[in-house]
């Protein structure tokens, strides 16, 4: 079956060619993405992802696109999904980038968008039956600073920590910022469970402020969890009773080993029901 993509309006076979070489994301990685679950054929948190967007757009300087707002982007995604068969669950990318012209400066700050949506076999949120094994990425640290909650298309970084994974048959890599914090996963977020209580790191040491870590901060307080947002150790990995990642497209995957640690996952399975709740309760 073919498979289009939106750009800039209008579709094209997502193998057709779209872009020159002096396009500014393959030059010089300047763009960034969101990457959006769909869920019972409804885009899920849409606003949240928007926001952040044209936050990041503003760190990098772009100009608005009139067309990336809720109405536009929701119904561009959805008659994507139409023309892709996708009727139910489904994985959405929306990348802006700016526009070719100019080497390092660029001729102006106009921007581009490309809409993608690809079929999810699993309908809502399914916590993993199997846990993670994680371990640490040490060979390049992520600077703390703007451009590092942001979802950039400058992704050499997370490349990196994927070949590393790779390579040492994990499930997932924890990143360190330069005062060596445990930051985040390749993908996702990080949550540690100590007495019930969930510990997370702040934007400020250097995540990616992600929609599913807002989203499941949110769902934690509303029932009653106490979330501390505070820089990581290895101590409070190896002191907690669960550590899990978040991500939007899988919501929520447990860990079960880190070193010689290992973990339980009752609050994740928790949170992942009150998740599914609130996505059903959205749509």
């Amino acid at each position: 079956m073919q498979n289009y993509i939106n750009h800039n309006g209008n579709f094209i076979l997502s193998d057709a060619p779209m872009v020159t070489a002096n396009n500014r994301s393959f030059r010089y990685g300047d763009a960034l993405f969101e990457t959006i679950r769909l869920a019972n054929y409804n885009p899920q948190f849409l606003k949240e992802h928007l926001l952040r967007l044209t936050a990041g757009m503003g760190v990098l300087k772009m100009e608005m696109n009139s067309n990336l707002n809720t109405t536009f982007i929701e119904h561009a995604i959805l008659e994507l999904a139409q023309k892709n068969n996708v009727t139910s669950d489904g994985r959405v990318r929306l990348t802006v980038y700016r526009n070719e012209g100019g080497l390092y400066a660029p001729s102006d700050n106009k921007v581009s968008f490309v809409v993608e949506v690809y079929p999810i076999e699993e309908k809502g949120y399914i916590l993993n039956q199997k846990g993670f094994t994680v371990d640490l990425f040490t060979e390049f640290k992520k600077a703390q600073n703007a451009l590092s909650s942001i979802k950039s298309a400058n992704s050499a970084i997370y490349v990196m920590a994927g070949i590393n994974k790779t390579k040492n048959n994990l499930d997932e890599c924890l990143l360190l910022n330069d005062k060596h914090h445990i930051i985040e996963g390749i993908s996702s977020n990080i949550f540690a469970v100590k007495n019930g209580v969930l510990y997370t790191p702040p934007v400020a040491d250097g995540c990616v402020n992600g929609v599913m870590r807002k989203k499941i901060i949110e769902i934690a307080q509303a029932n009653k969890i106490a979330v501390y947002e505070i820089s990581v150790m290895q101590n409070v990995l190896l002191g907690a009773d669960e550590l899990f990642l978040t991500n939007t497209i899988n919501g929520i995957r447990w860990v079960v080993a880190y070193k010689q640690k290992r973990y339980f996952n009752d609050t994740s399975q928790r949170l992942t029901q009150k998740l599914n709740e609130l996505i059903s309760t959205s749509s």
